[in-house]
C-alpha cells in the first residue's frame, strides 16, 4: 500500500487514492504538521494517534502503526502539494476541514504556535480548497 500512495505522490500513478491509501495521506499530513516547528514531540504523536483514532474508528495499536506508516510517507516523499491534492481529490469538503482541525490539534498540542506551523496551515488551507474562515473555525474547534 505505502508503494502505491508514494507512486501516486510521485505523480506515477494518476489515479485517486484507495481508502487505505487516503488514511495514509491523513496521518502524513498530520505528521507533516507536527513537525512544523522542527520538533516531534511525543505530545504531538499521541495527539496524532487520537486524531487517527477518532477519524477512522481505530484502536490505539492501529492508530499507532498508521501513525509509523505516515511517518514513512512523510519521510519518503519531500511535496506537500501532492498529499493536498491527493486528499483534497479523495475527501469531501467537509471532511478537508475536519483534517484541517485535527492538523491545528497537532499543531497546538505542544502549546506553542511557531510561525513554521503558521505558514504551514494557510498553506494546507489554500491547498485544500478551503478559506481563511475554514481554517479559523477548525483553529477554534482544535483549542476546545
Amino acid at each position: 500500500m505505502l508503494s502505491s500512495l508514494l507512486k501516486k505522490l510521485s505523480g506515477a500513478k494518476d489515479e485517486a487514492l484507495t481508502r487505505d491509501e487516503g488514511r495514509v495521506a491523513v496521518a502524513a499530513l498530520l505528521v507533516i504538521a507536527a513537525h512544523a516547528d522542527h520538533d516531534y514531540a511525543e505530545v504531538e504523536r499521541e495527539q496524532i494517534e487520537r486524531a487517527l483514532a477518532a477519524r477512522y474508528g481505530l484502536d490505539a495499536k492501529a492508530a499507532a502503526a498508521l501513525r509509523a506508516e505516515g511517518e514513512a510517507a512523510e519521510t519518503a516523499s519531500t511535496d506537500l502539494y501532492r498529499f493536498t491534492s491527493l486528499v483534497k481529490q479523495s475527501v469531501p469538503y467537509e471532511e478537508r476541514a475536519a483534517v484541517l482541525e485535527a492538523m491545528w490539534r497537532v499543531v497546538l498540542a505542544d502549546a506553542q504556535r511557531e510561525a513554521h506551523e503558521e505558514a504551514l496551515m494557510r498553506r494546507v488551507t489554500d491547498l485544500f480548497g478551503l478559506d481563511a474562515r475554514d481554517s479559523v473555525d477548525a483553529r477554534r474547534r482544535a483549542q476546545t
